[in-house]
């Protein structure tokens, strides 16, 4: 190595050659036959650590899976470090026990997992003692179970008990547990994320397992799953000594790190870090460390099962108080409680310590809405006309709004006057929009503190006093925007209100919300408006009130109720909240996101781009993606070139395992699932050859598209905010020709 300063694995690996000359002094003069040796102070050595003969070798490995009490302690080890108290506990004999021969145990025991709540005990699968870190071989193989699992009761219930084991033994592990459950480095408004490309992972599996980085990427291109090769390279490498075991701990605290490297050899520093961690690895180890690495753990566990789980956990666990009296279903309703809980305060790190210090019931006192932590949208159902919306909310007052065609923002406005600004999907977005920060600043009256506002950003031309289209929109810088360079002007278009002065107001009434919104700020055309409201239950004015929307440039309405059952249901999409667009009425009802996972070679004048492309929903249960249709007509030559050019760079050389598709489809290439299109089509249909919601409508057949064209890339979502394989069920069945023959036999689009 070049190098002048050592990586972590070289570190790592002096260590371990430093530690092996420091042989266990024999009595036996002979060299052939070594005894095992009980440690001479029993000081040194934690009565739990042990000495064992590997085979492979013969020589004396000491097991440090617990710190050596005359060594210094690292700070983040410390809450755990407890003296050896030698006066109240006899010392007992060392226990010659290995790495492996722990990892048999635990394999041994960790089908008990699977077992129901009420019969299970979390000691029966523990192989560490209280306070002691959490090994990360158990969440290995915990997510190794759930991977071989399509149950949701199942899943939850291994869930479950693997937190209830965590709380039982190490409960300042939990957050870390969860934490990396759930795929995540932090919450998602802290903008931490592990950026690295599969380049960096290849190359730090290389050198870990003693490969070549062309070996790497061979064995990638046959197993088609990393961690898979990962695993495959890890048990064919052999190591003279291995490290100190993975724990949860010291893998999430890696990650963060990771997360946080910045700057001048950053990719090298994270590689070095990846390496450590796999040259540590053991047994299918590997395999999730390189698939949390990716944020693609794709095992079936939705965060909405982890949530619960969680939940379930705490009532077993509970130490603080009972059920209240009037809760029949305690499992059910602590469930509801976490979900709800990190729905309006989606931050592990404060939701865990409440569970764990104040319990599951006191849980909505503990943790509420937080200035400066976004909630997740409220959402609104699609509605085919007037007519349904008079039905739908008959006896009930409401209210319509004008549906702009922009980007989604919370803005939360501080008490020492900072502005943060976040997208639907809790991205800071505060550098791209800084006109925002100013005219939300200026326009907000003199007693108002503190707020956050619920918005929609909208391109506008202020000399001709005009909504922009969304494409134009979408054409503004990303980051670290100057006022100065702005050349796309945006208006805050403001609907709602969900915090004012300290107050959080998710709680009250849309008519209450509304006035307070109304009261806190001055309108100023092109810079901060009020969305263009009607209320009235008269078909022909809300009628009337559409075709003005969209004859200014907007989407259509959003149908609210107003004082009845009118509270701000974050992350929900509300049977209160309805979308009525004009084009519902000659269509399915509403346009649908879907991931294209796959690409058909085009011919005659198509030749040399993609001539259609294999669609798919995303089913968050099983976290697969489903296919639902093949588009290949409303492309112009400049789009379809476009579309083709972006995914050449996504190919992969066979289709995912979470990907469903029939074995009749066989497309010509495949794409690592990375855009979102927004897609409209004539109607829905059963189909024996698509896989969307297959079995939900029918109980051998999926759901199609007939007649699909793309709108336009969906640049503010991810893969997995794709349209749901539950939406396409909904919408199918709120079909208004839906019928037992509406079906697409040959599965052509």
């Amino acid at each position: 190595m070049s190098s002048s300063r050592p990586s972590a694995f070289d570190a790592l690996m002096s260590n371990a050659r430093a530690a092996a000359k420091k042989k266990p002094q024999t009595t036996s003069p002979s060299p052939k036959k070594r005894k095992t040796l009980e440690p001479q102070n029993p000081k040194t050595i934690n009565s739990s650590s042990i000495v064992k003969t590997q085979e492979s070798n013969q020589e004396p490995v000491v097991d440090v899976q617990k710190p050596i009490s005359n060594q210094p302690i690292k700070p983040q080890d410390s809450i755990d470090a407890k003296p050896v108290d030698n006066a109240e506990k006899p010392v007992k004999k060392a226990k010659v026990v290995g790495v492996n021969e722990k990892i048999a145990e635990l394999k041994s025991n960790i089908a008990l997992l699977k077992k129901k709540g009420s019969e299970f005990d979390p000691k029966m699968v523990a192989c560490w003692e209280k306070g002691d870190k959490v090994p990360f071989i158990f969440l290995s193989l915990a997510l190794d179970m759930i991977s071989n699992e399509s149950g949701r009761i199942v899943i939850t219930d291994i869930v479950c008990n693997m937190l209830r084991t965590v709380i039982d033994t190490t409960p300042e592990d939990l957050a870390a547990v969860v934490y990396l459950a759930a795929n995540k480095v932090a919450p998602a408004h802290e903008g931490l994320e592990l950026g690295i490309g599969d380049a960096s992972i290849i190359k730090a599996l290389a050198e870990a397992c003693g490969r070549t980085e062309i070996q790497v990427k061979k064995q990638y291109k046959e197993m088609g799953d990393l961690g898979l090769v990962a695993k495959a390279s890890r048990s064919s490498q052999s190591m003279m000594r291995k490290p100190d075991p993975l724990t949860i701990a010291k893998v999430f605290e890696t990650f963060q790190l990771i997360a946080k490297e910045a700057g001048k050899d950053s990719q090298e520093k994270k590689k070095n870090r990846i390496k450590a961690l796999l040259v540590a690895a053991t047994d299918c180890e590997p395999q999730y460390l390189i698939r949390l690495l990716q944020s693609k753990l794709r095992i079936g566990l939705a965060e909405q099962t982890l949530l619960a789980a969680l939940g379930q956990a705490a009532v077993y666990n509970e130490q603080h108080s009972k059920p209240p009296p009037n809760i029949q279903s305690p499992l059910e309703e602590a469930a509801k409680i976490v979900k709800h809980a990190y729905s309006v305060l989606p931050v592990y790190d404060k939701i865990v310590p409440a569970l764990l210090s104040n319990g599951v019931w006191n849980l909505s006192e503990t943790c509420s809405f937080t200035l400066g932590v976004p909630v997740g949208p409220m959402l609104a159902k699609p509605t085919k006309g007037v007519s349904e919306i008079i039905n739908k909310f008959q006896d009930m007052e409401f209210t319509c709004e004008y549906k702009y065609d922009g980007e989604r923002a919370q803005i939360h406005y501080m008490e020492d006057g900072s502005v943060e600004i976040y997208s639907r999907n809790a991205e800071r977005n505060t550098g791209k929009f800084p006109d925002v920060v100013l005219a939300v600043s200026r326009l907000k009256k003199s007693f108002v503190r503190s707020f956050v506002l619920d918005c929609e950003l909208v391109g506008y031309d202020r000399e001709k006093q005009k909504i922009l289209p969304f494409q134009i929109l979408s054409t503004r810088a990303r980051k670290n925007v100057s006022v100065s360079d702005i050349k796309v002007d945006v208006c805050v278009y403001a609907f709602d209100m969900l915090y004012l002065n300290g107050q959080p107001l998710l709680q009250e009434q849309l008519k209450v919300r509304r006035e307070k919104l109304y009261d806190s700020f001055e309108e100023e055309t092109g810079f901060l408006q009020f969305a263009t409201t009607l209320t009235s239950n008269d078909l022909d004015e809300i009628q009337k009130f559409l075709d003005a929307a969209v004859d200014a440039s907007n989407e259509g309405l959003i149908i609210k109720t107003l004082d009845r059952d009118a509270t701000y249901e974050p992350s929900k999409r509300s049977l209160n909240w309805l979308k009525l667009k004009k084009d519902y009425i000659e269509s399915i009802g509403d346009s649908l996101d879907l991931v294209p996972i796959a690409a058909f070679h085009g011919r005659g004048k198509r030749t040399g781009v993609y001539g259609a492309f294999l669609l798919a929903c995303y089913d968050s249960n099983n976290e697969e993606f489903q296919s639902i249709c093949k588009i290949g007509t409303g492309f112009s030559e400049a789009m379809l070139e476009e579309r083709s050019s972006s995914l050449r760079s996504k190919v992969i050389p066979k289709p995912k395992p979470y990907f469903r598709y029939a074995d009749t489809i066989n497309p010509d290439v495949w794409f690592e699932p990375t855009e979102v299109w927004e897609v409209k089509a004539a109607d829905l249909t059963i189909s024996p050859v698509y896989r969307a919601a297959l079995g939900v409508v029918d109980p051998d057949k999926g759901i199609s598209l007939r007649f699909p064209r793309l709108i336009r890339v969906r640049e503010d979502k991810t893969p997995e905010q794709a349209s749901s394989s539950e939406q396409v069920a909904e919408m199918y069945t709120d079909q208004k020709h839906n019928h037992p023959n509406n079906q697409d036999d040959n599965g052509d689009d």
